[in-house]
């Protein structure tokens, strides 16, 4: 599933694959900004972590979960 971040200021978005579920997702990011954490925590699909302030953050949009492909795809 693709998660796409904006930040404030910045013209280029942050853009990962990441193997958790839009709910997983959408939960993490309305955690970090509910408890005051400086940093939303993500961590993609190669297990790499990405981390936003939760200051400069524009907008999070959380893809469909993608699922399995059949025939000559990508």
């Amino acid at each position: 599933m693709e998660v796409r971040i904006g930040i404030r200021n910045v013209a280029r978005e942050v853009a990962f694959e990441s193997a958790h579920t839009p709910q997983q997702v959408r939960a993490t990011v309305a955690d970090a900004l509910s408890s005051g954490s400086q940093l939303i925590e993500l961590e993609d699909d190669k297990g790499a972590t990405v981390l936003v302030p939760t200051e400069a953050l524009a907008y999070v949009e959380i893809g469909a979960q993608e699922k399995g492909r059949v025939g000559f795809g990508r």
